[in-house]
């Protein structure tokens, strides 16, 4: 029976290379000299610090392009709330979303159960959705339907089988 998988993932060396390139970025811009801006990686947790909340935008603002350029989605980051750190400066943590929640496969299941063709069936597993059916098409037309619907978490498609 044809089937296929429906995850959120995030390319975890792009996501490190749109780091190292906003990161060089930021040591030649005339407006980040003297700021002590910095970015930090952990895994899928990135922290930014600066001296002012209109300096964190702006380290915001380019790490965004950087992102878009590399082909991730903005939809799965997790921008922090302003902290005041250490020495007159601001923090904001943010963290990169990775797989499908049990409330996210929930709602996908909803939305293919009501809106998708008939004789497809869903299921959770673990952090992704199983979509199967009897029909190559109907499948495609899942996979259309779940682009179009606006999940708030970026989704791929992987180990279609015929």
């Amino acid at each position: 029976m044809p089937s296929f998988d429906i995850v959120s993932e995030v390319d975890r060396q792009e996501l490190r290379n749109a780091v190292d390139q906003a990161q060089r970025e930021m040591g030649q811009r005339f407006d980040f000299k003297g700021t002590d801006s910095s970015i930090e990686q952990n895994d899928l947790i990135i922290t930014i610090k600066t001296i002012s909340e209109e300096k964190a935008r702006a380290v915001r603002t380019l790490l965004e392009e950087k992102f878009v350029k590399r082909g991730m989605s903005l939809k799965g980051i997790d921008w922090g709330k302003f902290e005041q750190a250490s020495g007159d400066t601001v923090r904001q943590v943010v963290t990169i979303a990775v797989g499908i929640s049990s409330d996210k496969a929930r709602e996908i299941n909803k939305l293919i159960k009501e809106k998708g063709p008939k004789g497809i069936g869903s299921q959770t597993q673990s952090d992704q959705v199983r979509v199967t059916g009897k029909k190559r098409d109907d499948l495609q037309a899942t996979m259309a339907l779940i682009k179009g619907a606006d999940l708030g978490i970026p989704v791929q498609f992987e180990n279609f089988r015929d």
